[in-house]
């Protein structure tokens, strides 16, 4: 049954199945949901979303330890740190990583929408979804889930967050939902992989050079982003109800 509230829907198969993984997946670590996500429920039909940011290699790794074939899907959206792009070559190499998907805008796009290259001044949620959401949208339409980055403990947007999650097309596997900064850093130590290179700058979440700045001590990780606007998320993990995102 489909149920409307405030025009979203809320509760079809698709839901109910996301309720059931993510009570399946509690309690479990994130290299088994990965593992039974990726080999189990959606065999073929999964996809990792990396921004190559302060936690990616995490998921990359593990991801690489399960199957190396598994798409990785980034998006370029012409404002990434120049590290950034650096980071992503150097770790798809490293990880042995075959099948990433590198993601820009349409050029009539930025023509029409952003021909001088300052949309993210004027309206930052424009920017956002030609660059991000637009076209991840035309690719995972493609598969049946993608394996995000998210955390409980990056904002405080996220504390509801499920292990598993449908936006109204496609199924979210949040593996790291219960990690907590720390145990990001404990993982990177333990498996020594390398760390973004602006980490050590200030930047425990990193996204446009036009949109991020350092967070000061004390501030949650993703308070740098689109800092002094009430923005807190680009789209692309908003329903497709909603009037953005997939």
């Amino acid at each position: 049954m489909t149920v409307l509230i405030n025009n979203l829907v809320v509760d079809t198969p698709e839901h109910e199945r996301a309720r059931q993984l993510s009570a399946k997946y509690e309690g479990w670590n994130a290299e088994s949901i990965l593992r039974d996500a990726i080999d189990h429920e959606f065999v073929g039909q999964i996809a990792l979303s990396s921004s190559f940011g302060a936690d990616a290699v995490v998921l990359l790794h593990l991801v690489a330890q399960i199957d190396r074939t598994t798409p990785v899907i980034f998006l370029d959206t012409d404002r990434h740190f120049f590290q950034t792009l650096q980071y992503r070559d150097e770790l798809v190499a490293q990880l042995g990583l075959t099948n990433l998907i590198n993601l820009r805008p349409a050029l009539e796009d930025v023509r029409a929408l952003d021909p001088k290259n300052v949309l993210f001044q004027s309206d930052p949620d424009a920017c956002c979804d030609f660059r991000k959401t637009k076209p991840l949208a035309a690719v995972t339409k493609d598969y049946a889930a993608w394996i995000s980055g998210r955390k409980r403990a990056q904002a405080a947007t996220r504390k509801a967050m499920q292990i598993v999650e449908f936006d109204g097309r496609n199924f979210k596997i949040n593996p790291l939902a219960d990690w907590t900064a720390q145990d990001v850093a404990d993982y990177i130590r333990a498996h020594d992989l390398p760390p973004h290179p602006l980490v050590e700058q200030g930047y425990p979440s990193i996204g446009c050079f036009t949109c991020t700045k350092p967070v000061e001590e004390g501030q949650d990780a993703r308070s740098g982003r689109w800092a002094g606007q009430d923005k807190t998320e680009c789209g692309i993990h908003l329903s497709v109800y909603d009037g953005g995102g997939i």
